[in-house]
């Protein structure tokens, strides 16, 4: 209890902050990472959880949520890309603040060098903007949501339980958007504990709404398919509220006040330059998805609902290697903004081998273990055997999703996110739709033409990326040396 009667708010954020410019990078790594993996492992069985009740309806609601969420993810895509825009500010303002002589975390009130705003601002400003733009969002999701299933080429009998979903699933924009910028604030600053916990609460909170709200219990009446998306807006504003009060009692928002949630030109066009990139990244995997979708249309919702029970278990697989992605960004910022350039080094190439070792163990499990998992989401014999197919291909693809995602992080940690949308662009739209056209048109291949394209372009999406992260490391961090760093830095 301070002098005032007030309560302290840093002794309760302190253990879940880290100091990333000081100590071991390894230990970093582990102590965020496990976290966030933990963390994504229940965001992903979350959706598998949709996916398993949706096959207890029908293959066509398993069908409709699969397309429905390829629509989603574009809200997820802008939320994604401001939490990570909001992360690599903050992270970068806070090693700014280490450099030029503060403590282990910056104070909130002290002076930073002129051209980069306090972590609090940068928050504060990150936290209005998601609520407004959350309710640009809404109005154009409503309008747009027809549209872009007709683009989907969506006009079977799936068509209406994806409409219906996604018009209730908007109720839920403003949370995903709080929540994500708050997350962005606290990852920012090492605590990747608190999204963890949110995310286990709501998967545990969607396990127990879903049969409620699906089949009816405690006098509610069932649902059905409209069930699926009234749990996830319930759950998520408990899980954005949560997010909320944890950054606003973080270190990084201490003595915020008012005046701070007020807009701030400078400040708002910071992060929308370095949200945009990011969101655009994202909204290209979207595309990405719509244009595998609308290639599997002609081949019916055993093709589509094959493809979405199989890209949920790819999920559950990169997880490990996600998590030290997701991290790798804060490190990166953190260090970045203190000029500690060798650190970068060192933190990117040992996210790379230390995921490609996770990656290979998962494409073992995948060949072995594969049929088993698509068995746990269908009885469907048809569906099984679409989506091994696909699986097949995925173990192959695993090895080059890890340092790709690596890359991306490095281009967010060192404020050059621009990158990954064309990166992007590439990959998900140029790459897939045409490589697609060509093996399915061309050389007749059926589903395994649009399998086919996936794994091609994400290998030659990795070739361009590796070109490309050369060539900006050596303009902004004098160059990213090679593996050879580890040792190198070992035996300093």
């Amino acid at each position: 209890m301070a002098p005032n009667g007030k309560v302290k708010n840093t002794k309760a954020a302190k253990p879940r902050e880290r100091d990333l410019v000081r100590g071991s990078l390894p230990e970093h790594f582990k102590a965020l990472a496990i976290p966030a993996g933990i963390g994504m492992l229940f965001n992903t069985l979350y959706n598998v959880v949709d996916t398993f009740f949706a096959g207890m309806i029908s293959t066509d609601a398993q069908a409709g949520l699969s397309v429905s969420f390829t629509v989603f993810f574009i809200l997820i895509a802008f939320g994604i890309g401001l939490g990570q825009g909001i992360s690599a500010l903050v992270g970068t303002a806070i090693g700014a603040g280490t450099a030029i002589g503060a403590e282990k975390q910056v104070d909130a009130d002290s002076d930073q060098t002129k051209d980069i705003a306090t972590p609090k601002d940068i928050a504060a400003q990150g936290l209005s903007f998601a609520t407004i733009f959350s309710g640009v969002l809404c109005l154009a999701g409503y309008y747009a949501i027809p549209h872009l299933l007709d683009l989907l080429g969506v006009f079977n009998g799936y068509r209406d339980l994806a409409h219906d979903y996604l018009m209730l699933i908007l109720f839920a924009a403003p949370a995903f958007m709080i929540a994500f910028a708050a997350n962005g604030i606290l990852s920012a600053q090492g605590d990747t504990v608190t999204n963890r916990n949110a995310l286990i609460g709501g998967f545990f909170a969607n396990c127990l709404l879903n049969p409620v709200l699906i089949f009816g219990a405690f006098g509610l009446p069932a649902l059905g398919f409209d069930g699926l998306a009234i749990s996830t807006v319930i759950t998520e504003w408990f899980v954005a509220l949560y997010l909320l009060s944890r950054a606003l009692k973080s270190r990084g928002m201490t003595n915020v006040k008012l005046p701070c949630f007020y807009p701030h030109l400078k400040i708002i066009k910071d992060i929308a330059a370095q949200g945009t990139p990011a969101s655009l990244n994202f909204l290209t995997i979207t595309v990405g998805v719509f244009v595998i979708q609308y290639f599997l249309q002609p081949f019916g919702a055993t093709a589509v609902a094959a493809y979405g029970i199989a890209l949920r278990i790819e999920q559950l697989i990169l997880l490990p290697g996600l998590g030290l992605t997701i991290v790798l960004l804060p490190i990166i910022a953190q260090n970045y903004g203190a000029k500690e350039l060798d650190r970068v080094r060192y933190a990117f190439w040992w996210c790379v081998l230390t995921g490609i070792g996770m990656m290979l163990i998962g494409a073992f499990l995948l060949l072995l273990g594969g049929k088993f998992l698509l068995g746990l989401f269908t009885q469907d014999q048809n569906v099984i055997s679409v989506g091994f197919d696909y699986l097949l291909l995925a173990a192959a693809m695993l090895p080059a999703y890890l340092p790709l995602f690596a890359m991306m992080s490095f281009f967010q940690g060192i404020k050059r996110p621009i990158w990954t949308v064309w990166i992007g662009i590439y990959r998900q739209i140029f790459a897939s739709a045409g490589f697609a056209a060509l093996f399915i048109y061309v050389l007749n291949w059926n589903e395994w033409g649009v399998w086919t394209a996936v794994f091609t372009a994400v290998w030659s999406g990795l070739l361009l990326s590796t070109i490309i992260m050369i060539i900006v490391a050596r303009k902004s961090i004098q160059g990213m040396g090679g593996p050879r760093v580890l040792i190198e830095r070992t035996q300093q």
